[in-house]
């Protein structure tokens, strides 16, 4: 796996979750969304900030290593635009209640003989995409286009595979035990019901869920993952000056030096309880 992704043309991004409004059929606006907030939410933790205490540098090298796990984000076409398959978790089991793709941990089955990575970790997803959602895929027609690690203070640490892919006409049946609910939704409106309060996201499918609303179809978001290395979130979560947490990725200005209140380039999700605010201006989303 190649650490980080070609560094493209700076686009400057900052997404509100909380201001966040989708419209029908439009562009992801690249504006700034902000709205005035409390100090008291700001300096709470969001309920989806899934991440433990703050880190830093020594925690890193004492940190066990996170569980392999693969999921696949599966696509397809509307004349509104690409809509996304994502699932509920049961409210009783780990990231219960969450709203992700279908995907889990790495089986040792799912490796072949001579133990490659990748192939374990399509094997996986496709494979997990069969339990959870009843579909059949090919793990060959997957692209790979992330790879994301939390910081070493995360309960129930996975270092997960992303893929992407176009979804078969097989009807979706969810099993009723990890799984109980699921639905066919643009990213875009995923974000806005975020906002809302209606859905719950963890950080690297609310990440994900921006870049996919970026693209106005499947084969423009496809191509685009195909057309550059896979982008590798090795996450460093901080806290402003203000209290607020932020997690960090390559590209930051404060992330080599665990400093979030560093001024420059920004690549980073701020999760202050009112809502999360996405940064970007070093990466082409």
């Amino acid at each position: 796996m190649q650490p980080g992704g070609k560094r493209q043309r700076p686009a400057k991004q900052q997404l509100r979750s909380n201001c966040l409004r989708a419209h029908q059929g439009a562009p992801r606006a690249k504006e700034d969304f902000m709205a005035d907030i409390g100090s008291e939410t700001l300096t709470e933790k969001h309920k989806n900030d899934m991440y433990g205490d703050v880190d830093n540098p020594a925690a890193i090298e004492n940190a066990p290593p996170a569980v392999p796990a693969a999921t696949v984000v599966l696509l397809r076409d509307t004349d509104q635009g690409p809509e996304v398959l994502m699932l509920r978790k049961n409210s009783r089991i780990a990231f219960g209640g969450m709203w992700v793709f279908p995907g889990g941990r790495i089986d040792p089955e799912d490796y072949p003989e001579d133990g490659n990575k990748d192939v374990g970790a399509r094997n996986a997803a496709a494979r997990e995409a069969h339990e959870e959602a009843g579909v059949e895929l090919d793990p060959q027609d997957f692209v790979w286009f992330a790879h994301w690690t939390p910081p070493p203070s995360t309960p129930k640490r996975f270092a997960t595979w992303f893929f992407a892919a176009r979804a078969g006409k097989d009807a979706i049946s969810i099993d009723g035990g990890e799984i109980e609910d699921h639905r066919w939704i643009r990213p875009g409106d995923a974000l806005a019901k975020h906002a809302e309060g209606e859905i719950d996201l963890v950080p690297p499918t609310w990440v994900t869920l921006y870049h996919l609303s970026q693209r106005h179809s499947v084969a423009a978001v496809l191509g685009h993952f195909a057309g550059r290395e896979a982008r590798v979130y090795q996450t460093r979560v901080v806290k402003r000056a203000d209290g607020v947490r932020v997690a960090m990725w390559t590209g930051d200005a404060g992330y080599d030096d665990w400093n979030a209140d560093l001024s420059g380039p920004r690549h980073r999700l701020n999760m202050p309880a009112g809502g999360f605010s996405f940064e970007n201006t070093v990466v082409d989303y």
